[in-house]
């Protein structure tokens, strides 16, 4: 049997100041540290050991980690893929979701954050929150930098990085990915076998590490958010 721990990274700044964030490149907040400080707690008291660890390229996800394996006396270096980094959010990026519900509707902005393959108009290339003109994005090859993304363009990139780079290595060893929302709902789908509709309800917490039990199959045998207090509805578990 082996391990893998899905962990939402802590809140950021833009998570604080309700802004769609998406491949924008923000920190942690001062409470987003303590979130990840006790994701590192929960995973050390549940005496999982970690054998591999993944993150997205984003800095607040890679921070998060790193404030995990600090508690775990685990600073090794880590995996670092793009493929895992947040829905890119097009031209919604840097605005507020409360003004845009008011300015567009509730419902609007809902199927645009919910939808399972509604893309928001592109970003202009020449935005600042574009990737083109983010340091961090500088190595990635432009057709694989996005203008938009729907949740099912997160979902195929991240499970085609999952299944070619993970999948076939989980058995008997354990895996942490500290990723973000739509990353790991899009894992969430193919783990789970969601369909459309399950995948619009589900809610990831932030800094709550989701601890999923899987056998030689790659079947899931069981799964728990280990802080229970803020543990969200799995759906299907």
């Amino acid at each position: 049997m082996s391990i893998l721990i899905l962990v939402r990274h802590g809140q950021s700044t833009w998570n604080l100041e309700k802004r769609f964030t998406g491949w924008v490149d923000v920190d942690l907040t001062e409470n987003g540290k303590r979130e990840a400080k006790k994701a590192g707690e929960l995973i050390k008291n549940s005496d999982i050991k970690i054998n591999e660890y993944f993150s997205s390229l984003q800095l607040r996800a890679n921070n998060t980690l790193k404030i995990i394996q600090k508690i775990l006396n685990d600073e090794r270096d880590f995996v670092r893929a793009w493929e895992l980094n947040e829905r890119h959010y097009g031209a919604l990026t840097g605005l507020n979701k409360i003004e845009m519900s008011q300015r567009l509707g509730e419902e609007k902005v809902y199927q645009f954050r919910r939808s399972w393959d509604l893309r928001p108009d592109p970003l202009n290339k020449k935005s600042p929150y574009h990737p083109l003109n983010i340091k961090v994005y500088k190595d990635i090859a432009v057709e694989n930098i996005p203008d938009t993304e729907s949740l099912k363009d997160t979902y195929e990139r991240v499970t085609n990085y999952f299944k070619s780079q993970i999948e076939n290595r989980i058995k008997d060893n354990n895996f942490l990915i500290s990723a973000h929302g739509n990353s790991i709902r899009a894992l969430c789908k193919y783990l789970f076998k969601l369909d459309e509709n399950q995948i619009a309800k589900l809610e990831i917490p932030t800094g709550n590490p989701l601890s999923i039990n899987i056998n030689e199959n790659l079947e899931i045998l069981d799964c728990e958010y280990l802080d229970k207090e803020r543990a969200k509805d799995l759906v299907v578990y």
